[in-house]
C-alpha cells in the first residue's frame, strides 16, 4: 500500500488510476493492518501480564506452542473479519468510479456503489465494536492487574521491569488507538475530508515507523552504541 501511496503523490490527479481488483486487494491489506494492529498488541498486553504477575510460571505458560496458538489466533481472527467485511462489499453493483481516499478500504469501496449498503453499515459498526470493546478491554484489565501487582510489591527490580516493559507497549497503543480513533472521527464531518486523508496515511506510516524505535531502545546492545557514540563526540580523540 505504503509504495502505491508514494507514486501516486508523485503522479498529477489525472493519472492516480487504479483498476477495481487492485483497489480490493489494497482495502484488504490496509484493513488487515488496522485489524492486526489491536490482535497482536492484545497478545502483547497477555504476555507482559504473565511476566510480571506470574514470572515463575511464564515458562510453562508461554510454551512455543502457546505462541503458535496466539500468532495464529490474532492473524486468524482479524482474516476472518476482513474477510467478510470485503465479501459484503464486493457482492454490491458499481455505479462510481471515484476513490475519495488517497488509498482503498472497506469504505472507500461501498461508496462506489448506488445500492443499500445498511447490511455493510450494519456489520462494520458491529466489526468496529467488538474489535475496540475486545481491545481496549484486554487492556484495560492487564494493566489494572500489572499496576495493582506493582502497588503491592515492595520489590524494587519487579517494579522497574514493569515500567520498562509495560510502557512501550502501552505509548505504541495509544499512538495506534488516538490515530486510528482520529479517522474514525473525521469520518462523521465531510468538511475535514482533507484532515481525515492525512490521519489515514499517518495510522498507516507513523506507529510503523516508531516501533522500531521504541522497542529498539530497550536493547542494552542499542544502548551501549549510543552511550559511546555520545561519548566519542563528547570528547573527540586527537
Amino acid at each position: 500500500m505504503v509504495p502505491r501511496l508514494l507514486l501516486d503523490m508523485l503522479r498529477p490527479p489525472s493519472e492516480r488510476i487504479i483498476s477495481y481488483y487492485e483497489c480490493v486487494v489494497q482495502a484488504f491489506v490496509s484493513n488487515m493492518f488496522g485489524t492486526t494492529s489491536h490482535t497482536v498488541l492484545m497478545i502483547m498486553a497477555f504476555d507482559r501480564y504473565v511476566a510480571i504477575c506470574n514470572p515463575l510460571r511464564y515458562a510453562a505458560i508461554m510454551t512455543n506452542k502457546m505462541v503458535i496458538k496466539l500468532t495464529v489466533s490474532a492473524w486468524g481472527v482479524a482474516f476472518v473479519m476482513i474477510g467478510i467485511l470485503l465479501g459484503l462489499t464486493i457482492r454490491l453493483n458499481r455505479c462510481r468510479t471515484l476513490i475519495t481516499n488517497p488509498f482503498c478500504d472497506n469504505a472507500s469501496l461501498f461508496k462506489l456503489s448506488c445500492e443499500d449498503v445498511f447490511i455493510n453499515n450494519v456489520y462494520g459498526l458491529a466489526y468496529t465494536v467488538v474489535l475496540l470493546t475486545s481491545s481496549i478491554g484486554s487492556i484495560v484489565l492487564t494493566y489494572t492487574k500489572i499496576a495493582v501487582v506493582c502497588l503491592t510489591s515492595n520489590n524494587k527490580s519487579l517494579n522497574s521491569k514493569a515500567l520498562k516493559t509495560c510502557s512501550t507497549h502501552l505509548f505504541a497503543y495509544l499512538i495506534m488507538m488516538s490515530s486510528g480513533m482520529l479517522i474514525v472521527i473525521l469520518h462523521r464531518f465531510p468538511q475535514y475530508s482533507d484532515y481525515r486523508k492525512l490521519a489515514a496515511i499517518l495510522f498507516h506510516i507513523v506507529p510503523g515507523s516508531l516501533n522500531p524505535i521504541i522497542y529498539g531502545l530497550q536493547s542494552k546492545e542499542i544502548q551501549k552504541f549510543l552511550f559511546k557514540f555520545r561519548s566519542n563526540k563528547a570528547f573527540p580523540s586527537s
